[in-house]
């Protein structure tokens, strides 16, 4: 901790947006510093920087859409001998 540095999570943040809504301030801190993140701005500004970077859209039809896709790329590239 205690590092100007991105640090990569061994286990990322598993929050909800309203859990974010409600965190202390000294917990939002925390948790930025954690993960090198700045810990900058009053707590409404660090609650939304959190909650951009540890919140993941939910989204069951884009997810299985990417790994369609992604399915379709190896047939190409198994075509292309690549």
């Amino acid at each position: 901790m205690g590092s100007k540095e991105f640090k990569m999570p061994l286990h990322y943040p598993r929050y909800t947006k309203k859990e974010y809504q409600e965190m202390p301030e000294w917990m939002l801190d925390r948790l930025l510093a954690e993960y090198g993140l700045p810990v900058v701005g009053n707590l409404e500004q660090k609650r939304h920087f959190a909650m951009g970077a540890f919140l993941w859209p939910n989204n069951a039809t884009k997810t299985s859409n990417c790994y369609s896709n992604n399915a379709n790329l190896v047939d190409v590239l198994r075509k292309k001998n690549v």
